[in-house]
């Protein structure tokens, strides 16, 4: 009998199968379907930082901004040095029309990697 997750009956192989239909479901622009398979993930594993950010994707893609900001911030506290974590983490103050926090995380990204995106958006210069 293969191994369970919880009492939901689950498999740890359900949870990756989850996890790549939501990828999918991101990429064709479904992120509220992305988000629900994505909750039953981080539900019975709460600590896995990988659905964390795409969670947090998901969220964005739907203007969820505050779900979003609230997961990259997980996904930045158990990685700061995640570079892209603190790009769309500063993204999605920009939207929130807070750009004093998204400087400070677009400056962050940019120094973890300089990607060219990222340092355009850090706007050194300015």
């Amino acid at each position: 009998m293969p191994e369970t997750s919880g009492s939901t009956g689950r498999t740890p192989e359900t949870h990756v199968i989850d996890f790549r239909a939501a990828e999918r479901l991101l990429t064709a622009n479904d992120p509220q379907g992305a988000v629900k398979l994505l909750d039953r993930v981080i539900a019975e594993h709460p600590e896995n930082t990988a659905a964390r950010l795409l969670r947090a994707r998901a969220f964005f893609a739907a203007a969820q901004l505050r779900p979003a900001e609230l997961e990259f911030t997980i996904v930045l506290e158990r990685e700061p040095d995640n570079a892209y974590a603190h790009y769309a983490l500063a993204r999605t103050y920009q939207r929130q029309a807070r750009p004093d926090q998204a400087k400070r995380h677009f400056r962050l990204a940019a120094a973890l990697d300089p990607n060219p995106q990222y340092l355009e958006a850090a706007r050194f210069d300015s």
